[in-house]
């Protein structure tokens, strides 16, 4: 067997691994590290995910979005994105449960709470409360109303693996917040999925 099909195994049965434990034990902040685990075990085959199988950005571009795993439904979602060095994502929620885990290099992970009551449309102030640095052996896992930004410094480009209860393309009412104004809105996918 040559490389894709030993990963296609693999992502297989990790996703049936994690699609037992969230109807098993349902989602909570446990099932989840669960969860993020098999992720993990996915990532620390460096070989599965590398440039010729999933080549980097171009130049001028700061991200590439690789789909790898989808149930039917489109949930189950699992995604390898490829980011350079400047990538940066604003405060954001996803309205499903998501684990991120590293191939190669580090994304800074700034974790937000809500601070105004959700009421009034438009609205949406939040406030840093925590940076996770996931890196090579790390991860961290996210509930749907979890706000999270990233960014990508250094030199290198890097390769995480983020898995998703459901699939990024159907996430419309994920909110990205600006965290000066005050504010909050509706969130685009962003760069288009390579499939």
């Amino acid at each position: 067997m040559g490389v894709s099909e030993i990963r296609a195994d693999a992502v297989g049965h990790r996703i049936e691994n994690i699609r037992n434990i969230v109807e098993t034990e349902g989602l909570s902040t446990a099932s989840l590290e669960q969860v993020l685990q098999q992720v993990l075990a996915l990532a620390e085959h460096k070989e599965w995910w590398s440039n010729i199988h999933f080549p980097a950005p171009e130049e001028g571009e700061l991200q590439a979005r690789y789909l790898i795993s989808e149930e039917a439904d489109q949930s189950y979602a699992l995604y390898l994105n490829v980011m350079r060095p400047g990538k940066k994502i604003v405060p954001h929620n996803h309205t499903t449960w998501a684990c991120i885990a590293a191939v190669d290099g580090v994304e800074y992970n700034y974790l937000y709470t809500r601070t105004d009551d959700a009421q009034v449309p438009g609205v949406g102030q939040v406030e840093r409360t925590a940076k996770v640095v996931v890196e090579p052996g790390t991860g961290i896992a996210l509930m749907p109303d979890d706000i999270h930004a990233v960014e990508i410094e250094g030199n290198n480009v890097i390769r995480h693996l983020h898995m998703y209860g459901l699939a990024l393309e159907t996430l419309d009412q994920r909110l990205a917040f600006d965290v000066e104004q005050g504010t909050c809105s509706v969130m685009p996918v962003g760069v288009k999925t390579r499939r």
